[in-house]
């Protein structure tokens, strides 16, 4: 009787926790990202999702993956202690998982500040050409 209960209370932790991290992650990525590359918005709001998806494929499978259990809880402290012990180690996952989003965010960045910045010349001639000029 208790283990269901167990079971349901984790995952809707695990999930809602992965849920809440993976937005943050999310929103507050996208300014590194930016930065990263060169102010490239559109480039920026890719990786960031993409970096997102792989948060929720490794944190989430991992989560279903966690679900079973040997224990089998005879009252309700034994239950409270599993599904703490369950969800400890998913919130040990998540650490882990921001710090490893963080230190992919701050390698792309440091590549990106290591790529001097182009500027676009007014057309393919020398700087100040107009493009007819340089077409005719």
């Amino acid at each position: 009787m208790y283990i269901v209960a167990t079971y349901l209370a984790y995952l809707a932790i695990g999930l809602g926790v992965t849920v809440w991290a993976a937005g943050i992650l999310h929103r507050h990525g996208r300014a590194f990202l930016e930065d990263a590359f060169q102010g490239d918005a559109g480039m920026a709001d890719s990786v960031n999702r993409l970096l997102v998806a792989g948060f929720y494929l490794i944190d989430v499978g991992y989560v279903a993956l966690a679900l079973g259990t040997a224990r089998t809880p005879g009252g309700m402290r034994e239950a409270i202690e599993l599904l703490c012990d369950k969800i400890g180690v998913v919130l040990l996952v998540l650490g882990i998982m921001h710090f490893v989003n963080l230190y992919i965010f701050s390698q792309i960045r440091k590549r990106g500040r290591e790529r001097p910045r182009i500027t676009p010349a007014a057309g393919w001639g020398p700087a100040g050409t107009p493009v007819g000029k340089v077409l005719e």
